[in-house]
């Protein structure tokens, strides 16, 4: 008799579900989140259970890690992929569980990708870094605000990172303006000290694979940035086309077309924020150091506007990467921005 089971998880507990190849329940209940006890429940079955289907949260590591050391064979739920069913009535954790597990004995479970447990660690430090940044970025912003309002002139991001406390003293004679912008400065300071040190660990831990080495010649990507993006990707292979590259790093809009006509949009946060945001950092960085960078911005923000012209610029470089990291071909400004 072949089983199908499927686990709802959640931070603190699990509802885990076992159905045979005819949708018949065959177990269900509510365990605690400890792989001892999830694994003594799955024992009498092992032999019959054809794939386990943990969906895709935020917390899945140590689970799908444990079932799979102990032989199972997992497969990890896309969440933003599924659909439940029409006309049911009522839809608890239960319900769930066995609707993953029911995806999966009829073949049509959309899964996410099981990313190597060995990577992961240098994966989620520079998802960190990328936090760092964009908190930084946030920061320096409310400061140059705080200035424009207060004193009609603008200071660069630079300076922000580079003056002293003196020079704010000599902004503002206010000793709150001067609390709220030295506050902000000390922020941004400690973060860009917290940046560069892990950039420093990332150059000395990780070497780009050979089929990633090419990503150095996109404009914008550096060893940080061309580290991210492979530690992200993992296996280039898993996309089959361009779109669905670019889809996963949110370069393209997220809406639904029929007969011409707008019907709505889908899920904005599906596919993969960070490289998202690796491409709008590379994107920055080709704008203010490569020419033929500069007049695509240009023209693009000239139509439009610096933020449409910025993500035109990170799709660019994903749909290049892609062709780079997947062909092993050259990068060729001229053809990407033309």
């Amino acid at each position: 008799m072949r089983l199908y089971a499927g686990i709802d998880l959640h931070s603190n507990n699990n509802l885990t579900g076992i159905i045979d190849e005819g949708n018949k329940i065959i177990y269900k209940q509510k365990l605690r989140n400890e792989i001892e006890q999830i694994l003594t429940i799955l024992e009498p079955f092992r032999q019959e259970i054809e794939g386990i289907v943990v969906e895709s949260t935020y917390n899945w590591y140590w689970l799908v890690d444990g079932l799979m050391e102990n032989g199972y064979r997992l497969h990890l739920a896309n969440p933003a992929a599924i659909q439940q069913y029409e006309g049911l009535k009522h839809v608890d954790d239960e319900q769930d569980a066995l609707w993953l597990a029911n995806l999966l004995r009829l073949g049509i479970l959309p899964e996410g990708y099981i990313y190597p447990k060995e990577e992961r660690p240098i994966r989620d430090l520079l998802r960190k870094r990328l936090q760092l940044v964009r908190q930084s970025t946030a920061n320096i912003l409310s400061v140059q605000n705080i200035i424009s309002r207060n004193l009609g002139v603008k200071v660069s991001s630079n300076d922000i990172k580079k003056r002293d406390d003196e020079w704010i003293s000599n902004l503002f004679t206010d000793e709150h303006l001067f609390l709220s912008v030295n506050t902000g400065v000390g922020v941004v300071r400690y973060l860009n000290e917290k940046i560069n040190q892990i950039e420093r660990v990332i150059k000395e831990k990780v070497k780009l694979r050979k089929e990633f080495e090419g990503l150095l010649t996109l404009p914008g990507v550096g060893d940080v940035l061309g580290s991210t993006i492979m530690l992200e990707v993992g296996d280039i292979r898993r996309f089959p086309e361009v779109g669905n590259y670019s889809s996963y790093c949110r370069c393209v809009k997220s809406v639904r077309i029929s007969n011409e006509k707008s019907k709505g949009s889908g899920n904005r946060k599906n596919g993969n924020k960070y490289l998202s945001w690796a491409y709008v950092e590379a994107a920055h960085h080709a704008r203010r150091n490569y020419p033929i960078v500069q007049r695509y911005y240009q023209r693009k923000s000239a139509k439009t506007n610096g933020v449409i012209a910025i993500k035109a610029i990170s799709h660019k470089l994903a749909r290049a990467s892609y062709y780079i990291m997947r062909d092993q071909v050259e990068y060729d400004a001229e053809k990407l921005f033309h």
